[in-house]
Parts: structure tokens; sequence; C-alpha cells
């Protein structure tokens, strides 16, 4: 497995190291890691002969620490996503002011006056240059990048991710220590090149100076756009791989408490037995027991239990809710608890007040547990909104069920396993809720508009969050979205950042979502017919359109700059 991650990371990181999206790195590590780092200079004192390979490990350190903990650390400390890249930028000036002015490189290297070799930022060493240059170069992003962000901004580090991560790192980097090496070379048997280091210098920390200036008006993005992207038919056989998709879905690790789920398989007919019920782990709080306390499985031997992991604003859930609400009405008496474990897919979801406003509207009073930190999710290794798990009243795991649908088969299980708790148990009439999961293929599959899950994107701009203006394409494609005007791209979200921005939505379906936050009117066009909605409060899924029958037709929204828009779901 980890040899099969370990391969998979290098290829992905590969690829992205001869990508477009380095090509403004380059300059910086040709002459500041490779010509600056050449031996034979008549005017500068001796540099050291592992300049290049500190830079590049500086980065790889960087890059790796800041893709997998990155995200994590700054939701802990309430930043924004882009203190990092900022950071960097600003080390990249700093160093670059320094080479330029030795006189400010000797207050630089103050702080690091410490370590044995002094001249870390700018001479001799070079690794603080790639620190800086790995927080600069981490929203190059892939699908294995993608995997390893979600993996660390939900918390779940663990062997997998972390060789993932830095294998991925390691390939990225070696293109680039390879150009370094190339520029050391040349400057080497170059003449004029050693003869005029303090040229180099100059040249080096302008080019840092330029680099940052340039990250800052996104210039890089424009450069980008001039070079087609010689890796996208690389990078798309890599990623539409069974092998690399099933290898980046990490999730739990297998544990003694888990190790036996899957002996249970989805859909089943009939009750199966998959080992004891794992723990629920690492709850932020609890509401809908008394006193809010915790409550342990442990406590509930003798019931059948129900555990179902939802997220409120996931429309997968929404659909399947009525029926463990009814569940959880009919069944109480005779002996089943459910418990409902809410893991969130977005950042307004793990707000304990949001959670408890999106139960209280769906009518759940069964107790609820907030797994911000998807601990339980990994415990139980799951991978679906939702999924449900029963429990026989030994504590024994009986049956999965992933997705939606099967209802009807799942009911007639807890019927089951009550009536073998307690024979005598008089049980009600099933319950009759109308099932409404759409038919595999029959709509458009849930339109994510993040940078990290963004898939159905149609428009012809390149989806990252340095393109900030995009225009709708001539044509759209079916089941596909585009956006009009400008906008800044988040990880988890797009937010407008300037008049009349729109998104345009080809779909197919009998009920459009849209997931939203913040507060404003949203106007939309649903082929030719002008509505609009109120957004306010907690951040929710809306209803765009809702038919007796499956259609297709396309939507225009104009969206004000006081939303969030997270994703389009389907009915």
């Amino acid at each position: 497995m980890y040899l099969t991650l370990a391969l998979i990371g290098f290829l992905g990181g590969l690829i992205t190291g001869i990508s477009p999206c380095i090509l403004p790195v380059l300059p910086v590590i040709f002459f500041s890691g490779g010509v600056q780092g050449a031996r034979g200079s008549t005017e500068m004192p001796p540099v050291s002969r592992w300049r290049p390979y500190l830079v590049i490990l500086g980065l790889v350190v960087s890059f790796s620490v800041f893709t997998l903990i990155g995200s994590l650390l700054l939701a802990l400390l309430h930043l924004p996503q882009d203190v990092l890249r900022y950071a960097g930028i600003v080390v990249l000036v700093l160093i670059g002011v320094g080479l330029i002015v030795p006189k400010i490189e000797e207050y630089l290297e103050k702080p690091f006056s410490w370590i044995p070799q002094k001249n870390v930022g700018t001479e001799r060493g070079g690794f603080v240059l790639g620190i800086a240059l790995g927080a600069v170069y981490v929203p190059c992003a892939g699908p294995v990048l993608a995997a390893i962000t979600v993996a660390g901004s939900t918390g779940r580090i663990g062997p997998e991710t972390i060789v993932l991560t830095v294998t991925f790192a390691l390939g990225a980097a070696i293109p680039l220590l390879i150009f370094a090496l190339a520029g050391r070379r040349v400057a080497e048997r170059v003449k004029t090149f050693r003869k005029h280091q303090k040229g180099i210098r100059i040249t080096g920390g302008a080019l840092m100076i330029a680099l940052a200036v340039g990250l800052v008006f996104n210039l890089p993005q424009a450069l980008q756009r001039l070079v087609p992207d010689y890796t996208s038919a690389l990078q798309d056989q890599f990623s539409n791989s069974d092998q690399v998709s099933k290898a980046l879905n990490l999730g739990g690790i297998v544990n003694a408490q888990n190790k036996d789920l899957s002996k249970c398989t989805n859909d089943a007919s009939s009750l199966e037995s998959c080992g004891t019920a794992p723990d629920i782990t690492g709850i932020q709080q609890w509401f809908n027991t008394p006193g809010n306390k915790p409550i342990a499985l442990s406590q509930l031997k003798g019931k059948v239990v129900l555990v179902d992991f939802w997220a409120y604003s996931c429309i997968n859930c929404q659909r399947s809710i009525p029926h463990v609400v009814a569940w959880n009405k009919a069944y109480k008496a005779a002996g089943l608890d459910v418990i409902g474990i809410h893991s969130p897919e977005y950042a307004f979801e793990k707000v304990p007040a949001n959670v408890e406003a999106g139960a209280k509207g769906f009518g759940i009073t069964y107790p609820v547990a907030i797994d911000n930190d998807l601990s339980t999710w990994t415990n139980y290794r799951n991978r679906y909104w939702p999924a449900h798990y029963l429990i026989d009243a030994k504590g024994v795991v009986r049956n999965v069920q992933f997705g939606e649908g099967n209802y009807a088969q799942t009911e007639q299980l807890i019927r089951q396993l009550l009536t073998a708790a307690n024979p005598g148990v008089r049980l009600p009439a099933a319950t009759e809720v109308a099932d409404t999961t759409p038919k595999s293929g029959s709509t458009t599959p849930e339109s994510y508009l993040g940078t990290t899950k963004q898939v159905n994107f149609g428009g012809s701009e390149k989806y990252s969050a340095l393109t900030k203006q995009f225009a709708f394409p001539a044509e759209l494609a079916a089941n596909h979205f585009a956006l009009d005007g400008s906008w800044s791209l988040e990880t988890q979200y797009v937010q407008p950042t300037g008049p009349d921005a729109r998104i345009r939505l080809s779909y197919t379906g009998n009920e459009v979502r849209m997931v939203l936050a913040g507060s404003g009117t949203v106007d939309y066009t649903v082929d030719g017919v002008k509505k609009s909605l109120t957004v306010s409060g907690t951040p929710n899924s809306y209803e765009l359109v809702k038919t007796a029958d499956s259609r297709s037709g396309t939507i225009t929204v104009s969206v004000p700059n006081s939303i969030q828009a997270y994703s389009f779901t389907f009915g």
C-alpha cells in the first residue's frame, strides 16, 4: 500500500514539476540556486557546494509542511488561507533586497546566528530561500495535492498521507534540482559568470523581488495562459486511473476496532456480522442528549443502534434524513437508538450553532455528535455522505448502507434486530416515506465550486486561485457550469470580487439546489424566467428548481459580493 502511494505521489509530483505552473520560479532557481552556487569565483568568497541542494531541500520541507498541515494550522489560528503564501512572498522580498544590499543581508542573518552555517538565507546556504519558494509554490495544484490538502485540512494526517506528501514533494523538486544544477554547471564553465558574482547576486535578488511582486498581482497567471499546458494529457491520464483514484481516497486507517467492517457489503439484503462497532471518538460536542453529555456505544448494549453519518448541507443527506427521522420516531419505544454523526464537508458546517439549526430544520430529535475532526468518520473507515451502520443489541455491526436508497430493506433489517433483541416486542407498521433517490445517471452529478474539489467546470479558463477574471463560453456543455465576471476562487467556495458576477449551469434533474453562505439577494434566470431568493443566517442549501419530472435546462445565477457559493446539488 505505502509503495503504491509513494509511486503515485512521486509520479504526480514529477508531472507537476514539469508543468507550466513552475515556470515563474525557474529564473530564481537558476540564478540563486544554481548560478550563485557556482565555484571558482574570483570576486566573492567561496560558496557552499551544497547550495542548490539546500535550496531544493528547503522547498521540499516547506512544500510538504504547508501543504499537509497548513490549512489545519490556519483553521486553528483562525487565519485566512493566504497567510502562508504572503509570508513566503515577504521572505522572498527580504532575501532579494539582502542580495542587492549586503548591509541588509547582515541584519537578515542575525536571527539565525545560532546556526553554525550563518549565511542561511543568501550567500552560502539557501535553505530559507527554499522555504520561501515552497510557500509560494504550494498553489500549484493537481489531483494528488488536492487529496493531501483535504486530508490535512480535516485532520486526517496519518502515515499514508505523509508518504503521499513527501513523495509528491520529492517528485516535484527533482526537475527543479536538475535546473539548479544546470545553472551551476553553466556558471562554472562560462568565465563571465565566475568573474561577475556581484552582478549575479544583484540579478538573483532582482528576480526574487520581481517574482514576489508578480505573485502579488497574479502575473504568473498571464504567463501560464500564454504557454499551452503540455502536461494536461499526461495529467488527465494519470488522475483518471482507477488505481490512482482509489489510492487517493485517503480515509480511515484499519485498526483493531474497524478491521472487520469490510465483511459488510453495501446494499446487503440480509444481516451480516462485521465485528464489534468501533467507538464514537474525537467528538467536539453533543446535543439532543440529557445535559448535552456524551454517549458511548457501551452504554447502549441491549439496544439496536443506527449510526448515521451526515452533513446538514449535503443534498444526499437531506433526502435520507426523513427516513432516519421516521425510523427514530416509529421504533424508539421498541428499542432503537439513532445517533447522528455530523461530519462536515465545508468549513461553515463545523460551527455547532449551524449544525443545531440544520438538525432542528430537519426535525432531528435524536442525539447528534459533532465530528469536526472526522475522528469517528475515520474510525469507521467511512467514505460517504450519508452512511448508515446498523448495530445489534450485542454491539456487533450487522449492516452497512453507503449513500442513498435501499430504505425499505434497511427498515426491514431494523425490525429483524428489534425482534431478535426482544422477541415479544410489538412493532408498529412500517414507515411510509417516499424514496426520492435519483436513478443513477439520471441527474447532473454534484458540482463543487471550491478549487480542491471542483468538478464539471466548463469554462475555458484555468480553474485556479490565481485566476480572477472569467467569461462565459460561447457554448456550455451539458452538466457543466461556467463563471462570468470577477471571482475569488477559494479552496471550498467561490465569491464575487466585482459587480455583475454570474454562474451559468447546464443541468438535468427535477431539483436543483445551491449551497450558499453570507447574506443578500441572489437573482437567477431559469430558461428565461427571472426569480430571486434571499440568503441569510445559517449557510445552507437553497432550492432553485423543483419540477414534477426530470428535465434538462440552463440556470444563470447573479451572485452579489456578500455571498459565497459552495456547490450545486441535484435531485
